[in-house]
C-alpha cells in the first residue's frame, strides 16, 4: 500500500514558505554586511557602497511593472523558486570568484542588479501567493509575519555576521547565504500555491499585449477611487517620512555631538519595534476595520513618532518615539496589504501589486534627495544662535547644530498625521471595506 504524502495547506503551508523566505533573507543581510566589508576594505570609498545599494534596487522599478504582468501569465509558485534560484545562482558565482582570488567590485554591481531583477518579480509573486494559501480572515496575522520577516534580519543578520566573520571568513559566509537559497527553494516545494481562478477581467487583460498589459495595474488602480485614495495617502506619507527619516543619523549625530554609538542605539530601537509590531500583528491580526489600522497607525506613527524625534534632547526620548513608530509600521502595513489583498482579483494581483509597489517607491527618491540641502541650506541655519527661527521656535526643538533638522522630523510628523486623519474625510477612502466588492 502507498501512503500518499500529503501537503500543507492554509496558515500552515504559507507558514512554511515563511520560514524559508526568513531564512534566506538572514542569508541574504548577512552576505550584503560581509560583501560590503570587502568592498570597503578594498577601495576605502563610499561611493563603492552606494553604488552597490544603487544596483540592488534600481532594478526593481525599472522591471516592476513587467514583472508584475509576468507573474500573473505564469504560476506563482515557479516564479517564487526561479527567483531564489537566481539569488542563489548569483551568490554561487560571488563565493567561486572570491575563493578563487578574482571578484572585483564591478562583479557585486552585476550580481546585485541580476538579483535585484529577480526580486521584482518576487514580491508580487509572493504577495499573490498568499492570497491563494491563506483564508481571508487570517490575511492580517500573515502579513503580520512577512512584516516581521524584514526587521528580524535587521538585527539577526548583522549580529551573525559579525560573529562569523572573524571565524569563517567571507567565503564561509558566502557559503551559507548559498545555503540559505536552497533552504528556501526546498520549504516552496513542500507545498502547493493554487493557481487563482481566471476572472472577467484577467481573461480580457491576457488578450492585450506584453506592453499593455504590464500597464494594466496602474489602470486598474485609477478605475477604482477607493484604492486609488488609499495609495494616495501612501505615496504622501511615505514622502513626508523619507524627507525626514532620510535624516536620521546626521540629526542624531548632530544632536549628540557625534556620537556614534547613539545612531546604532537607535537602529537597533527600530529593529526591536518592528519585530514588536510584525509579531503583534501575527497574533492579533490587526482592527476588524482594516482602514482604522491604515489611518490610525499612520497618525499616531507621526503625531507621536516623527514629532518627538525632533523635540526630543537625549537618548531614551528618541528611543521611546523610534520604537512606537517602528511598531506602527507592521500594522499600518499590515493592514493595507490585507485590504489590497481581499480587494483585487487573486489573478491580477500580480500586475496590480508591482504597479502599487512602484509608485509607492517612486516618493522615497524624491524625499531623499531633497531632504539634506533642504536642511543644510534653509532649516539649520534658520535655527543657529541668532538664525531666522531662533527667536520663534527655539523653544519647540532649541538652537544649534540638529535643531533645524529637528524642526523638520515635526513638520514631517505634523504633516503625516493630517494626511493619515485627511483620509477619513474622504468617504472613498474611510469605507473602501465596504464600498469595493471583495474578491471571489
Amino acid at each position: 500500500m502507498q501512503l500518499a504524502l500529503r501537503r500543507p495547506g492554509g496558515m500552515l503551508a504559507f507558514s512554511v514558505v515563511w520560514l524559508g523566505q526568513v531564512v534566506s533573507l538572514l542569508g541574504t543581510g548577512m552576505s550584503s554586511l560581509a560583501l560590503g566589508l570587502w568592498a570597503w576594505q578594498e577601495t576605502g570609498s563610499a561611493t563603492a557602497l552606494a553604488m552597490m545599494t544603487f544596483f540592488a534596487t534600481a532594478p526593481a522599478l525599472v522591471f516592476g511593472p513587467l514583472a508584475g504582468a509576468l507573474v500573473d501569465r505564469w504560476d506563482r509558485q515557479a516564479v517564487l523558486v526561479m527567483t531564489d534560484l537566481v539569488s542563489g545562482i548569483g551568490s554561487l558565482a560571488l563565493f567561486a570568484l572570491y575563493g578563487a582570488g578574482l571578484l572585483e567590485l564591478w562583479h557585486l554591481y552585476v550580481v546585485g542588479a541580476v538579483t535585484a531583477a529577480a526580486q521584482s518579480f518576487q514580491w508580487p509573486a509572493y504577495s499573490a501567493a498568499i492570497t491563494m494559501l491563506v483564508p481571508k480572515e487570517q490575511y492580517g496575522r500573515a502579513n503580520g509575519m512577512v512584516a516581521l520577516a524584514e526587521p528580524l534580519g535587521a538585527i539577526v543578520a548583522p549580529a551573525l555576521a559579525g560573529a562569523l566573520l572573524g571565524v569563517i571568513g567571507i567565503a564561509g559566509v558566502l557559503a551559507i547565504d548559498l545555503t540559505t537559497f536552497l533552504f528556501a527553494v526546498a520549504t516552496l516545494l513542500l507545498v502547493r500555491v493554487p493557481r487563482p481562478p481566471r476572472s472577467a477581467e484577467g481573461e480580457a487583460a491576457a488578450r492585450n499585449s506584453l506592453w499593455a498589459d504590464s500597464l494594466f495595474g496602474f489602470r486598474y488602480i485609477l478605475a477604482r477611487p477607493g484604492l486609488l485614495g488609499l495609495l494616495s495617502v501612501f505615496l504622501g506619507f511615505n514622502l513626508i517620512s523619507a524627507f525626514s527619516f532620510g535624516l536620521m543619523a546626521p540629526y542624531l549625530l548632530a544632536r549628540s555631538g557625534g556620537d556614534a554609538a547613539v545612531v546604532g542605539t537607535i537602529m537597533a530601537v527600530f529593529g526591536v519595534g518592528g519585530v514588536a509590531g510584525g509579531a503583534a500583528m501575527s497574533i492579533w491580526g490587526g482592527p476588524r476595520r482594516r482602514i482604522d489600522g491604515v489611518l490610525v497607525g499612520m497618525a499616531l506613527g507621526g503625531l507621536f513618532g516623527m514629532t518627538l524625534v525632533g523635540i526630543g534632547r537625549d537618548l531614551p526620548v528618541w528611543a521611546a518615539a523610534i520604537f512606537l513608530t517602528s511598531a506602527l509600521l507592521p500594522i499600518t502595513n499590515g493592514s493595507s496589504q490585507a485590504i489590497w489583498q481581499a480587494k483585487v482579483q487573486p489573478d491580477l494581483q500580480g500586475r496590480v501589486f508591482a504597479a502599487r509597489r512602484m509608485i509607492a517607491q517612486l516618493c522615497f527618491p524624491l524625499g531623499l534627495a531633497a531632504a539634506g540641502p533642504v536642511a543644510d541650506r534653509i532649516f539649520e541655519p534658520a535655527l543657529r544662535e541668532g538664525g531666522a527661527l531662533a527667536a520663534t521656535l527655539g523653544w519647540l526643538v532649541g538652537t544649534g547644530p540638529g535643531a533645524g533638522m529637528g524642526l523638520m522630523f515635526v513638520i514631517s510628523g505634523l504633516l503625516g498625521g493630517a494626511i493619515a486623519l485627511g483620509g477619513y474625510l474622504v468617504p472613498a477612502i474611510r469605507n473602501v471595506e465596504r464600498e469595493l466588492p471583495d474578491q471571489a
